[in-house]
């Protein structure tokens, strides 16, 4: 039960949120040839062992970013982060 950076900030916002970025993340990994069971896809579904929740589709969000602070400088401060570490993404 420890404060957590990143657990924090997804709590602060919408699951409607969460759920897009999770497309967006089985997306990527559908290009990259990896299988996602076809279960994942639907927006209530949470695994097998926890219940199905209801989301309201009508609150996804309409723009390009989900997170309104995940623009083009973000990403250009995400990547000279990865920069630093030695790791160089291909954009």
């Amino acid at each position: 039960m420890k404060p957590h950076a990143t657990v924090n900030y997804v709590f602060k916002h919408p699951i409607e949120h969460l759920f897009q970025y999770h497309l967006l993340v089985m997306q990527e990994m559908r290009k990259r040839g990896y299988h996602v069971d076809p279960l994942w896809w639907g927006p209530d579904y949470r695994g097998k062992k926890m219940p199905l929740i209801t989301i309201d589709k009508r609150l996804f969000a309409s723009s390009h970013y989900i997170y309104s602070e995940h623009d083009q400088s973000y990403l250009n401060a995400c990547l000279d982060n990865l920069r630093q570490k030695g790791i160089e993404m291909g954009h």
